[in-house]
């Protein structure tokens, strides 16, 4: 069987990629004519905006065969401005080709995407294009190549002997050195083996427009390529593209395991986390703009699936994961203006279509502006998406002067508080906030043990921490490089509702951020500056002037060369200039290169007049609860009122240290007078026995006479089981070594107290955290025990049976929560503390003491 490859092509613009592409297809026998960019007639570029520009925007796929492989070939686009779709294909790929004119040599891009396949761990081949206009040799442009890419790119010429090729190979890996020296030879294995682990780049030479070195190409890739392996029974897919053809919408994806079948069932979530179980209505093979329908697409296929209605770019489907986010972002923000009576939020849910088709364009909703907004990499893109609107909509659009994406990180470590307890909620969290370095992103984290916090409710702080886009309190900007850790947070075993903890979650976030302030950052572009050597001086004096730092890279009496980086705001408009003053003689290249500190923060906060505290979408204050009712506490005084203290040390190496959270007292108290008039307002006020109206019959309708007779009432004691524990010092001290040791002598106790007073009695222990505990009742020396249900507390239990209980009981309820005894009041029950009731088993004991040897005495 013939190996499935996937393989892409990638490039600086203009390098000659779609030309390569067109002369693989054309020696392949896949087209029967040769395309050329310049007539606009190339087989992969059939969009009217590709064809009238010359460059590729959108990456497209096609198919040939040699000897011994299918390829499925992936162009991609090489303008720097549509290097995320680059980026998406690189997950799918086998391997790669590096085209490289031989005329520009390495620019800037071309780096980038070195980077790139390297992150990916993608294998690489190098097809040096244009030879046929170079005025270096081969020899040289591989010295140029490894001293620039790596030391591992070596030639693979067309015309040169077996031998002197395992030479070079030898020279560049010792591995292979004894091969060679014992006259055996490097096996072709070795060599693919090599190049599947990215230890060897071969660097090949051609002209495609010339149709030179083609055919050796090919054949090179037909000999060193090795086959993936895929796990042939668990589905997986990889989703790097979303296209509509008039209403239909097709889902691209590559095939990583078992296989998909028309008609097959497909349970995935969308992009908002909804399940999703949609039907495969059809599964398309494309190869430029035709396609073949087939029934089934075995793993490493890559097909366009019909009937996926939710799908989205960069998706994981069955045995996959999501692909990460692309490493190049966006840093020029435009605002989208419409045309007059165009409704700007009745149309930005259609725009969001071609995101979903396109997703470099990152459409925004401002909703200060109320306006939309793409954030995109640079001036081509702006083109695309007004013909794209235009095409879709029929709708000519306008767009804004670019405005720069600024960014901000935490300045230091510190400790953020949220508190949310409006009456009858609840939810405290505390996270530490911690500085990263450069390109970290943001990273979230819990170290709270879950006998401290239960491990649902820190899972839904971390989705919390996940699903909003945090902002800066300087300019409102996106927060990055910063790590929050979840290291405490508290809970109401009643009141608590998840929304709490959403509020909680994201006030901490804006507490910490507050108290530690944050780092303005900017984008950065690394540039390569070409230019003529007289012109060099004025253009040293720019740079210095935009705060770029750069060095002379190259340098001859007629030509120029200068690299380095600054920032975007300052080199955004400079290429315009450089061709002016350099009569067109000079060229600027940039790509992204990440983020910075700000050269000019305070103008740029200044000018863009955020005020965090006034953000209503991002509050850094905090809601307290006093006196019944909640009341807001500003941020700079939550430390003063917050539940729980965690003390953060840090080790000599600077990591932190973070014990168990302990639970302070409130800074307030609630009197009893305070605490009775709350009760009056939730229950009423409070019913006394000797006062209660007597009973109607309800058969007769008739009110029972005062001379008769009543019936004796029962007496009954209900205990809260581990409140009475752990009020008691000996009791304690054995809970703490054996807590059902601590029950069983509690049981004793009131076994003695039941069978001397004759009274009946509940004892209640709390059984709310034990997972699918279904609870229990049974009798135990004359008296019951109950064990609640989970999520049943005893003081939900305990305040249930004293309204259930008839006028026949006369009920003596003993526990230390003052809620539940101001409960107990209200409902006309006699209340004891723990300490009282204590005491009376203790004089009861002493009785029953006395009682014995009372006895004892009389048999003698």
């Amino acid at each position: 069987m013939k190996k499935k490859i996937t393989i892409g092509i990638l490039a600086h613009v203009d390098a000659g990629k779609t030309t390569l592409s067109e002369a693989l297809l054309y020696v392949s026998g896949r087209i029967r004519t040769l395309g050329r960019v310049d007539h606009k007639n190339t087989y992969l570029d059939t969009n009217a905006i590709e064809r009238e520009r010359g460059i590729t925007i959108f990456s497209k796929q096609a198919r040939f065969s040699s000897e011994h492989c299918d390829f499925i070939l992936l162009d991609t686009p090489g303008h720097v401005d549509f290097s995320a779709e680059t980026e998406r294909t690189l997950s799918l790929l086998d391997y790669a080709i590096l085209v490289i004119s031989a005329s520009d040599g390495v620019q800037s891009h071309t780096r980038t995407l070195w980077q790139l396949l390297a992150h990916y761990g993608v294998p690489t081949f190098l097809f040096v294009n244009k030879c046929d206009l170079a005025i270096k040799t081969k020899e040289e442009l591989e010295k140029e190549l490894s001293s620039i890419l790596s030391p591992l790119c070596v030639g693979f010429l067309e015309a040169e002997e077996r031998e002197a090729l395992e030479e070079r190979l030898a020279y560049v890996h010792e591995d292979l050195m004894e091969s060679v020296l014992s006259g055996e030879g490097i096996d072709n294995a070795d060599i693919a083996e090599l190049i599947g682990s990215r230890k060897l780049f071969p660097c090949l030479f051609g002209s495609a427009l010339r149709m030179q070195g083609i055919d050796y190409l090919l054949d090179v890739l037909d000999e060193y390529t090795l086959p993936p392996i895929y796990d042939g029974d668990s589905f997986g897919a990889r989703i790097y593209k979303i296209a509509r053809i008039g209403s239909t919408r097709l889902t691209y994806m590559k095939i990583t395991g078992g296989s998909l079948r028309a008609r097959d069932e497909i349970l995935y979530l969308s992009e908002s986390g909804t399940p999703v179980r949609e039907k495969v209505s059809q599964i398309r093979l494309y190869s430029g703009d035709k396609f073949e329908q087939t029934d089934r697409a075995e793993a490493g296929e890559i097909c366009a699936v019909i009937g996926l209605s939710a799908t989205y770019v960069g998706q994981g489907l069955g045995m996959e994961q999501n692909t990460q986010k692309p490493l190049l972002e966006p840093v020029l923000s435009y605002a989208i203006g419409l045309p007059e009576g165009c409704d700007a939020r009745l149309l930005f849910p259609k725009l969001k279509e071609l995101e979903e088709e396109e997703p470099s364009l990152h459409l925004m909703w401002n909703e200060e502006l109320s306006q939309i907004e793409a954030r995109l990499m640079g001036e081509v893109q702006t083109e695309l998406i007004q013909r794209l609107i235009r095409d879709r909509f029929s709708m000519d659009c306008t767009l804004g002067a670019g405005r720069i994406l600024y960014k901000e990180k935490v300045a230091q470590k510190t400790l953020g508080v949220g508190h949310f307890e409006p009456l009858r909620h609840y939810a405290e969290v505390q996270l530490l906030i911690e500085p990263q370095p450069k390109g970290a992103g943001l990273i979230f984290d819990t170290r709270l043990p879950e006998n401290d916090l239960e491990l649902n409710w820190q899972r839904l702080i971390l989705t919390h921490l996940y699903e909003k886009d945090h902002r800066g309190i300087l300019t409102g900007s996106l927060l990055t490089d910063t790590k929050i850790t979840l290291v405490a947070g508290k809970a109401h075993l009643k009141h608590t509702e998840g929304g709490d903890f959403r509020e909680a979650t994201y006030r901490a976030v804006r507490h910490g951020l507050m108290k530690a302030g944050c780092i303005l950052l900017e984008p950065y572009y690394k540039f390569r500056l070409e230019l003529p050597t007289p012109c060099v001086g004025r253009a040293m004096s720019d740079l210095q002037a935009r705060f770029a730092e750069f060095e002379l890279e190259i340098s001859d009496e007629e030509r120029t060369t200068i690299c380095g980086r600054g920032p975007v705001s300052t080199l955004f408009d400079y290429p315009k200039e450089v061709i002016s003053y350099t009569r067109g003689a000079g060229k600027l290249f940039c790509t992204s290169d990440g983020y910075e500190p700000c050269h000019d923060q305070e103008r740029v906060v200044e000018q863009m007049g955020y005020n965090p505290e006034s953000d209503l979408e991002n509050p850094p204050h905090s809601v307290f609860c006093a006196h019944g009712a909640g009341f807001t506490v500003h941020w700079s005084e939550v430390d003063n009122y917050k539940h729980l203290e965690v003390n953060i040390k840090e080790t000599s190496a600077g990591e932190a240290i973070i014990p168990r959270p302990s639970t302070l007292t409130r800074k307030y108290k609630v009197s009893d007078e305070e605490l009775e008039a709350i009760m009056q307002r939730l229950f009423g006020p409070i019913r006394r026995k000797q006062y209660r109206e007597p009973r109607v019959n309800a058969a007769t309708q008739e009110k029972p006479r005062r001379n008769a007779k009543l019936r004796p009432q029962r007496n009954m004691v209900i205990v809260d089981g581990y409140n009475l524990i752990y009020s008691d010092e000996r009791l304690k001290e054995t809970a703490d070594f054996s807590l059902e040791k601590a029950r069983e002598e509690l049981m004793d106790l009131l076994s003695n107290y039941v069978s001397y007073t004759h009274t009946e009695l509940v004892l209640v222990f709390d059984a709310y955290l034990v997972k699918e505990g279904e609870g229990s009742d049974f009798m135990h020396d004359g008296y019951r025990v109950v064990y609640t249900k989970e999520n049943q507390t005893a003081d939900a239990y305990i305040e249930r049976m004293m309204h259930e209980l008839g006028p026949d009981y006369s009920i003596r309820m003993v526990t230390n929560d003052r809620l539940l005894q101001f409960s107990a009041v209200h409902s006309g029950i006699s209340r004891m503390t723990a300490k009282e009731f204590l005491e009376e088993l203790t004089g009861i004991g002493n009785e029953i003491s006395e009682f014995l040897r009372k006895l004892s005495e009389s048999k003698r």
